[in-house]
């Protein structure tokens, strides 16, 4: 293996965050690794949505991982079909909504670290982002930092965890899209709906309100959003 070449894993669900960091890493890497987990979610169809997006764009490998103790031991909307998906806004009584997957992001990203070792990748990146925060802990710059030098002391290598949508709004993240001229793709080919529909989704759940706002307010302000996300991003 090469080792002058540069090297990164994606934590890939085939959603619209996963999909646009895919698509930006492959413009900055030699090399592009995917990882998509099988925890037994409830909107399976994203894992083939993930498969179908790593070989149309051009991933070097995708690796898709059993864990589905993840399953046994999380109680969420997202991994119970017995747990209604929330509308917008509604919370459980810890202020957690239900599709919050408890351990879920500490798990994938040590287990992404794992398989960035053995591929000698420098980077793992993952889509999570703090700005347009949905309620999960998971998602803060301060929990993958934490981990990160947890991980990188526990393996001895240091292996960066990249968050390039963390401080991107949704409308920004369109915008990444628009910018590698993927904005279809990302909108009518990812998976981002709690309730398994591609595309535009079911367009009721928290995700597609979200992925939808977002877009509305791209394309109401193309300029200014775009010139916003250089100005955060150092894009040219």
């Amino acid at each position: 293996m090469d080792k002058n070449m540069k090297r990164a894993v994606v934590v890939f669900s085939g959603g619209q965050d996963s999909t646009t960091c895919l698509i930006q890493a492959l413009t900055q890497y030699d090399e592009v690794h995917c990882i998509t987990f099988d925890y037994g979610q409830r909107h399976r169809a994203e894992i083939d949505i993930a498969q179908k997006l790593s070989v149309e764009l051009g991933a070097k490998a995708h690796k898709v991982l059993d864990v589905g103790l993840l399953n046994e031991l999380a109680v969420s909307s997202l991994t119970r079909d017995n747990i209604p998906v929330p509308a917008l806004g509604e919370t459980e009584e810890n202020g957690l909504p239900s599709t919050f997957v408890p351990g879920r992001n500490i798990l994938f990203l040590t287990l992404a670290a794992i398989y960035a070792y053995q591929v000698q990748a420098e980077a793992v990146i993952t889509g999570v982002c703090e700005t347009d925060f949905s309620g999960y802990p998971d998602c803060r710059d301060e929990f993958v930092k934490a981990l990160k030098h947890a991980v990188s002391l526990g393996i001895a290598r240091d292996i960066r965890f990249d968050t390039p949508l963390m401080w991107l709004n949704k409308a920004e993240t369109w915008a990444l899209a628009d910018y590698y001229q993927q904005l279809d793709l990302i909108r009518h080919h990812t998976l981002t709906c709690y309730n398994g529909i591609a595309g535009d989704g079911c367009g009721e759940c928290a995700a597609c309100n979200l992925r939808a706002n977002g877009l509305q307010q791209y394309q109401q302000d193309k300029v200014g959003v775009m010139a916003s996300l250089k100005q955060k991003t150092g894009l040219k």
